[in-house]
């Protein structure tokens, strides 16, 4: 088992007070056999009313109501998570589905049907020819190792380049930039591996970064495989989703994933600026 404490601190800055909406929150981790949270605690700024949910993805959801005008919005999250898979993540997929293309089976395909549709349809003929690279339809190939492949080639074809701004290129646009975010290439995973047939979800969390990677709060893509469930892919960084990796929410579209979500009232020049900080350190479990 290893600890880590995720400090994350989100401010919105206005230059004359103003009201705001009711906020959507993603701050929790998602716990199971593999993660429990030790310890939280959460500063909100102005002060607001919490009510907790869970949608219908299973995701913990603060909505946050205000009844204060102010100048700032200001959210800090500090919580404890305990991981206890340290072990490299092995894929242990049903022999049906160890070979590509594979049928998912009757029981599963009703649940699975919204991760296989595309979000972006018109984006098919631009993957139709970036994928041809990859994998040509007949072929019969081991199916991990074409995920595998799917997850490298993103890595090693596109540049990563931080994005602040909110939402995501079309995976048409990161093709044709060649450049994207952690969010971009998520994305772009995603969509290529349903246009392949797979079941794909987008993820949200932090990453505890070694050197070289990019991270801290992060986006990565999870595919379904008979036999192993949902697994990660982490195309920024090339490798698979492991004990490293939080996730605080799935999505099949990244819009419903976002951390922070809400609006404002108020003169069309009020807002000033936005200040994140987000710290992923390794703790001992005594801390």
């Amino acid at each position: 088992m290893k600890r880590i404490r995720i400090i994350h601190e989100t401010a919105y800055i206005y230059r004359e007070p103003v009201r705001f909406a009711p906020h959507r929150v993603l701050m929790r981790p998602r716990e199971g056999h593999d993660l429990r949270i030790a310890g939280s605690r959460v500063e909100i700024e102005p002060t607001a009313e919490v009510r907790w949910m869970r949608d219908v993805e299973g995701n913990s959801v603060a909505i946050l109501t205000f009844s204060e005008p102010a100048t700032k919005l200001r959210l800090l999250a500090e919580i404890d998570v305990d991981l206890f898979d340290d072990e490299r993540v092995e894929c242990l997929i049903d022999p049906s589905a160890r070979l590509f293309p594979f049928q998912y089976a009757p029981d599963e395909q009703v649940e699975l049907v919204p991760y296989r549709l595309p979000s972006y349809p018109y984006d098919g003929t631009a993957l139709f020819h970036w994928l041809q690279a990859l994998y040509q339809p007949g072929q019969v190939v081991d199916t991990f190792d074409l995920l595998e492949r799917l997850n490298t080639h993103i890595y090693k074809s596109l540049r990563y380049i931080p994005r602040d701004d909110p939402g995501v290129q079309f995976p048409s646009d990161t093709l044709t930039k060649g450049t994207g975010s952690c969010r971009d290439y998520a994305v772009l995973m995603m969509e290529a591996a349903r246009y392949w047939g797979f079941a794909a979800r987008f993820v949200t969390g932090y990453i505890q970064m070694s050197e070289g990677q990019h991270g801290a709060t992060h986006a990565w893509t999870e595919v379904y495989l008979p036999g192993a469930g949902w697994r990660g892919f982490d195309p920024t960084n090339n490798k698979r989703a492991g004990s490293e990796h939080i996730s605080v929410a799935v999505a099949r579209e990244q819009e419903k994933a976002s951390p922070l979500s809400g609006s404002w009232f108020g003169p069309a020049n009020a807002f000033e600026r936005l200040e994140v900080s987000v710290q992923v350190i390794a703790q001992s479990p005594e801390t």
